[in-house]
């Protein structure tokens, strides 16, 4: 049997569960926060007066913060692509309303579409950016698609998914404390309760993976090595600006986010620990010769990526971009 065939035979062996695991991981939406819970209401007296105290509080937040927000939330808004991808996962029928895994896929896109729902609408009240600019990366990203080298494979979607909702939980909850310690009470909890979300996603991909260890174990093995041997790349990763073809807006974007220590390397070395930790890799058996070196290069592999992380060097100086404009910089 072939590698394809014998994962959708372990998907449509775990899809009995899914229902379950939307109870348990999705919140219905009647009892969910929504984005208007966090902005002005437009239907209230005092709408203006509410957008005013936050064009003020706006004013005390410096250029990195609002690069770093703004990326993140470019990075939120490009979901349609995220869940075409999803969707054409081994074993998600997009065409069967009954099938679970799609009924997942749809529901996490659910919660997930309030996210940059939020944050945009927040960005173009707060008059700190410029949005056109901004919505033109947005498009881009969206048009040009990404290629996070997982091709239709479950197992290697799921390690994906399982790192980077835990990546998008802590810059969200980084991006609120910064949010709080100036003072901006409100955008400090509209991005916690963001990254609360994403936890929550986090920790049901990771389920996904544990019970796939737990039927096919050297192939989970050997994805989750494919995965981290040829690295984790972000959804932003092909992110330019207008009028640029080739860009170096997203490690541009990077250094930003690690100047301010929202998201850096050593995160991302954390995060494969915490990975390698729930899944507790080094006590699962049954496994190949190959599965066995694979988990030897998994479990050697922080220690490893902990020494080069120290090496690198973040530019001082920040790149222009022309989501805030220098009138703008602070």
């Amino acid at each position: 049997m072939s590698l394809k065939n014998e994962r959708l035979e372990v998907m449509q062996f775990l899809e009995k569960d899914v229902d379950s695991l939307i109870e348990k991981y999705l919140i219905p939406v009647e009892k969910i926060w929504q984005p208007t819970d966090f902005l002005p209401n437009s239907e209230s007296n005092n709408f203006f007066e509410e957008v005013r105290e936050i064009r003020e509080l706006s004013k005390e937040l410096p250029y990195d913060f609002w690069v770093v927000l703004v990326g993140d939330m470019i990075t939120e808004e490009a979901l349609p692509t995220y869940e075409s991808w999803l969707m054409d996962i081994e074993g998600v029928n997009l065409m069967d309303r009954e099938n679970a895994w799609a009924k997942w896929v749809r529901h996490w896109t659910g919660e997930e579409n309030r996210h940059g729902d939020v944050l945009n609408k927040y960005l173009y009240l707060s008059g700190r950016v410029n949005m056109r600019e901004i919505e033109k990366t947005t498009q881009h990203l969206i048009a040009d698609g990404f290629d996070i080298g997982t091709d239709r494979d479950p197992y290697k979607n799921f390690v994906y998914t399982s790192f980077q909702e835990l990546a998008t939980y802590i810059s969200h909850n980084r991006v609120a404390k910064l949010a709080k310690e100036k003072g901006n009470k409100q955008l400090a909890k509209m991005c916690k309760i963001i990254s609360g979300d994403e936890m929550r996603h986090h920790h049901a991909y990771s389920e996904f993976v544990e019970r796939i260890f737990k039927i096919d174990p050297s192939q989970m093995m050997m994805a989750f090595q494919y995965m981290m041997k040829q690295k984790i790349t972000m959804p932003a990763h092909f992110l330019r600006e207008s009028g640029d073809k080739i860009s170096t807006a997203f490690e541009e974007f990077s250094n930003t986010a690690q100047r301010i220590d929202v998201y850096t390397s050593k995160d991302y070395v954390d995060i494969l620990q915490k990975l390698i930790t729930r899944w507790e890799i080094d006590k699962i058996t049954n496994l190949t010769e190959d599965a066995e070196k694979a988990r030897d290069y998994l479990m050697a592999l922080p220690n490893r990526m902990l020494r080069l992380a120290d090496r690198i060097k973040i530019p001082e100086n920040s790149f222009q971009f022309k989501w805030v404009e220098p009138a703008f910089s602070k």
